[in-house]
């Protein structure tokens, strides 16, 4: 091998040993999501779910799920007879405060920009507009009731939060404990 030759090889095997691993090849960084206590509240509601009324056989279903990293829980929901959606609700490091939004496919959205974590659940509310075009105030509580169910109420008041009626309670069983 001529002198030159060797030289390039010696420079070249220098440079790569000094070169960054590339990225395929590092080690990935943890969502800042996966470890925040706050964060995963909401993670006893991962799973498939049927959904019914009080006291009622399922008619209903949900898939709950994680994603962006896992700072993000995904409801996708099939209300039955063609009427679905999907919500989603994720924890803000920012303001310290959890914030929801649900979207069907008749054509309502529903924003939740404020909500309060308790041992049981998360509690959402927000504004909304009643049948009557006049304002309301919307409530969303989800509740764990045990490691294979999750109950849902929607709750509406016309008096800022003074007096609530149900719109909706759904109870959701898993459906493979």
């Amino acid at each position: 091998m001529t002198q030159p030759l060797r030289q390039l090889l010696l420079v070249s095997l220098a440079v790569a040993c000094m070169t960054p691993a590339p990225r395929a090849l590092a080690a990935p960084t943890p969502s800042p999501c996966a470890s925040d206590a706050q964060s995963r509240q909401l993670d006893f509601w991962v799973g498939d779910w049927a959904i019914g009324g009080k006291g009622a056989g399922a008619t209903a279903s949900s898939h709950v799920s994680l994603t962006l990293d896992q700072c993000a829980v995904v409801e996708q929901w099939d209300g039955g007879r063609g009427h679905r959606g999907e919500n989603i609700f994720a924890y803000s490091t920012d303001d310290k405060n959890w914030h929801g939004m649900f979207v069907d496919n008749e054509g309502r959205v529903h924003t939740f920009p404020e909500g309060k974590a308790s041992p049981d659940g998360v509690t959402f509310t927000g504004p909304g507009v009643g049948a009557d075009g006049a304002p309301v105030l919307n409530r969303v509580r989800i509740t764990r009731v045990g490691p294979n169910r999750v109950d849902q109420w929607w709750e509406k008041s016309s008096d800022h939060g003074s007096t609530w009626t149900t719109a909706f309670r759904g109870e959701y069983s898993r459906k493979n404990p």
